[in-house]
């Protein structure tokens, strides 16, 4: 099958295998079983939610096996796996074997799409896709434009593509998993908005990871947008095979240069959309106009702009979009303020790369950290954080690597370590946390950790920071 979209025709009788159930599997097997295709579905786990799932799919006819996700079944011309799955899994080691190609559902939504269908603008990065995503969609739903945020942003790419629904544009968050198993798609723009190490153990190494981050460049027609101050990016940029007359379009936090989207007093501006880039310089929106005005953020908000600006859309709709944008929970979220100390909640912060943001947007800081490490390090991270501390708290599985961190590089600050990890420790956490804090500070949860080691996920860890403040703010009353 060729790269181009395919008819339903050229689906009859074939064997398909869906390694994997949930978000991704379940409308792959739909889709691909609507269409004619022998779908098997294949899934490690054989637990309760499974079974729900393999009886709902072989009520339509298509074929499950519970608990064995290895082994090829027989006859398999193609596989599309969730994007989870590990390359060296035993099932894709038997398909190359085989040479049974294998994609992934952002591939299978990409080669669905009907000859109409609408163009990609296309996000991935580190840290700061989904913001991004949802303030492109914002900015382009300012313009006028019939869109959606989708992706990995929690709107299945299948839903859109084979919805009844038409849009005009797409705003597409890709992670790394996705676009390693996306070989032909093709955006109309694109973005990695930055690089740190993350997923290692997944994708091998971190040339891998990049390599496979770069893939969302690949036969870009219109931009590459790539990130000025994090020159991996723009390596990436100049690795990739793109359509000609496609230009690489920088942002910074500083002044832009030609063909750059940056900031000066004050203002986002745009040197790479407009009619003489060498000399005129076109204003889009203020710095006040993001929310919140994080330095991170306001990169987001640069990148997104840079990518509606790709696309076609005014000026006057990249301000109004981010002036109507909202973040979602849990990413530097304001909670309230509590004896004139302000507590932010950045639960989504699992890794140094997000921390060091967060923390950079504060000063002074009480910072609560800890969870689970991923092999992380942290001396970088508290070494440029180490002059904006007040105190720091300290939970979770590896919260003693923080805390020699902090002991070789911030000895100065005080140190709170929580040992318990019981449903209360997040809020001794806080308590702890507005004993250290004097008014003007920050207390900010930006646990630079993953959080399965005490919660189920990072949504839940916020959840509970949250509580806990809403708890003083109801003591202080």
């Amino acid at each position: 099958m060729g790269s181009q979209e395919v008819s339903n025709a050229d689906w009859q009788g074939k064997h398909v295998t869906v390694a994997g159930l949930g978000v991704s599997g379940i409308p792959a097997a739909r889709a691909l079983h609507e269409r004619g295709a022998l779908v098997t579905v294949v899934n490690d786990g054989d637990d309760e939610r499974s079974r729900a799932q393999a009886a709902e799919l072989e009520a339509l006819g298509i074929t499950v096996r519970l608990g064995d996700g290895a082994t090829l079944p027989e006859s398999t011309e193609l596989i599309v796996t969730a994007p989870g799955w590990k390359p060296d899994k035993p099932l894709f080691l038997a398909a190359a074997e085989a040479d049974v190609p294998v994609w992934g559902d952002v591939e299978l939504a990409w080669r669905l799409r009907g000859p109409d269908a609408a163009p990609w603008l296309a996000v991935t990065g580190t840290n700061g896709k989904t913001t991004t995503v949802r303030m492109l969609a914002s900015i382009l739903e300012a313009a006028g434009l019939r869109t959606a945020a989708v992706g990995n942003i929690g709107v299945s790419l299948l839903d859109a593509v084979l919805g009844e629904e038409t849009y005009d544009v797409l705003a597409v968050e890709l992670s790394s998993y996705q676009l390693h198993w996306s070989p032909s798609l093709r955006a109309h723009s694109a973005a990695v908005l930055n690089l740190a190490p993350d997923h290692l153990d997944w994708h091998g190494s971190m040339s891998g990871y990049a390599a496979d981050k770069g893939r969302i460049y690949e036969g870009n027609t219109v931009a590459c947008v790539y990130n000025a101050q994090d020159g991996a990016t723009e390596d990436l940029v100049r690795e990739a095979d793109v359509e000609e007359g496609c230009r690489a379009i920088g942002f910074t936090l500083g002044t832009p240069g030609p063909s750059q989207l940056g900031v000066v007093d004050g203002i986002l501006v745009d040197r790479a959309f407009v009619a003489n880039r060498q000399k005129q310089a076109q204003e889009l929106a203020e710095v006040s106009d993001v929310n919140p005005p994080a330095p991170h953020n306001i990169a987001n908000a640069l990148a997104a702009a840079a990518l509606a600006r790709a696309f076609g859309v005014e000026p006057a709709a990249v301000r109004d979009g981010l002036r109507a944008f909202r973040p979602d929970a849990h990413r530097i979220e304001h909670i309230a303020d509590v004896d004139e100390v302000a507590y932010i909640d950045d639960s989504k912060a699992t890794n140094t790369h997000a921390a060091e943001a967060s923390l950079a947007a504060y000063d002074p800081i009480v910072w609560i950290a800890g969870g689970l490490a991923k092999g992380a390090t942290f001396d970088e991270l508290v070494t440029g954080a180490a002059k904006r501390l007040r105190g720091v708290v300290l939970m979770g599985a590896d919260r003693a690597l923080i805390r020699e961190a902090l002991a070789r590089h911030a000895p100065e600050v005080p140190v709170v370590d929580l040992e318990r990890t019981d449903t209360g420790a997040m809020s001794e956490a806080v308590r702890e946390a507005a004993r250290l804090a004097r008014p003007g500070d920050t207390v900010l949860l930006a646990p630079a950790c993953a959080s399965m080691d005490m919660f189920v996920n990072y949504n839940k860890r916020g959840e509970a920071f949250a509580d806990a403040v809403r708890r003083l703010v109801a003591e202080s009353a």
